[in-house]
Protein backbone atom coordinates (compact mmCIF):
# COMPACT_ATOMS: atom_id res chain seq x y z
CA UNK A 1 0.00 0.00 0.00
CA UNK A 2 1.33 3.42 -0.99
CA UNK A 3 4.63 1.91 -2.16
CA UNK A 4 5.53 5.07 -4.07
CA UNK A 5 4.83 7.25 -1.02
CA UNK A 6 6.93 5.35 1.52
CA UNK A 7 8.77 8.43 2.86
CA UNK A 8 5.57 10.42 3.29
CA UNK A 9 3.85 7.47 4.95
CA UNK A 10 6.74 7.07 7.38
CA UNK A 11 6.67 10.80 8.17
CA UNK A 12 2.90 10.77 8.73
CA UNK A 13 3.12 7.70 10.96
CA UNK A 14 5.54 9.64 13.17
CA UNK A 15 3.67 12.96 13.35
CA UNK A 16 -0.02 12.46 12.51
CA UNK A 17 -2.19 10.58 15.02
CA UNK A 18 -5.15 10.40 12.62
CA UNK A 19 -3.02 8.87 9.88
CA UNK A 20 -1.48 6.40 12.34
CA UNK A 21 -4.96 5.34 13.53
CA UNK A 22 -6.20 4.87 9.95
CA UNK A 23 -3.05 2.97 8.96
CA UNK A 24 -3.31 0.64 11.97
CA UNK A 25 -7.00 -0.08 11.37
CA UNK A 26 -6.35 -0.69 7.65
CA UNK A 27 -3.56 -3.11 8.52
CA UNK A 28 -5.82 -5.01 10.93
CA UNK A 29 -8.54 -5.34 8.30
CA UNK A 30 -5.99 -6.39 5.69
CA UNK A 31 -4.84 -9.21 7.97
CA UNK A 32 -8.45 -10.35 8.51
CA UNK A 33 -9.04 -10.50 4.76
CA UNK A 34 -5.81 -12.45 4.27
CA UNK A 35 -6.79 -14.93 7.00
CA UNK A 36 -10.11 -15.59 5.30
CA UNK A 37 -8.44 -15.95 1.89
CA UNK A 38 -5.91 -18.39 3.36
CA UNK A 39 -8.75 -20.27 5.09
CA UNK A 40 -7.29 -19.60 8.52
CA UNK A 41 -10.51 -17.86 9.53
CA UNK A 42 -14.14 -18.23 8.53
CA UNK A 43 -16.40 -15.36 7.58
CA UNK A 44 -19.58 -15.01 5.56
CA UNK A 45 -19.38 -13.21 2.21
CA UNK A 46 -21.37 -10.17 3.35
CA UNK A 47 -19.07 -9.57 6.32
CA UNK A 48 -16.01 -10.03 4.14
CA UNK A 49 -17.33 -7.55 1.58
CA UNK A 50 -18.07 -5.04 4.34
CA UNK A 51 -14.53 -5.37 5.67
CA UNK A 52 -13.14 -4.86 2.17
CA UNK A 53 -15.27 -1.72 1.73
CA UNK A 54 -14.15 -0.34 5.09
CA UNK A 55 -10.52 -1.08 4.20
CA UNK A 56 -10.93 0.79 0.91
CA UNK A 57 -12.52 3.76 2.68
CA UNK A 58 -9.59 3.90 5.10
CA UNK A 59 -7.14 3.79 2.21
CA UNK A 60 -8.97 6.67 0.52
CA UNK A 61 -8.80 8.73 3.73
CA UNK A 62 -5.08 8.02 4.04
CA UNK A 63 -4.56 9.05 0.41
CA UNK A 64 -6.14 12.42 1.17
CA UNK A 65 -3.80 12.94 4.13
CA UNK A 66 -0.81 11.95 1.99
CA UNK A 67 -1.84 14.44 -0.68
CA UNK A 68 -2.23 17.21 1.92
CA UNK A 69 1.19 16.37 3.37
CA UNK A 70 2.79 16.43 -0.09
CA UNK A 71 1.49 19.96 -0.74
CA UNK A 72 2.26 21.30 2.74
Amino acid sequence: MFEFEREIVEDLLKVNNDFRRLYTKHDQLKRKVEQVKNKKALMDELSLENIKKEKLLLKDKMAVLIEHHRHA
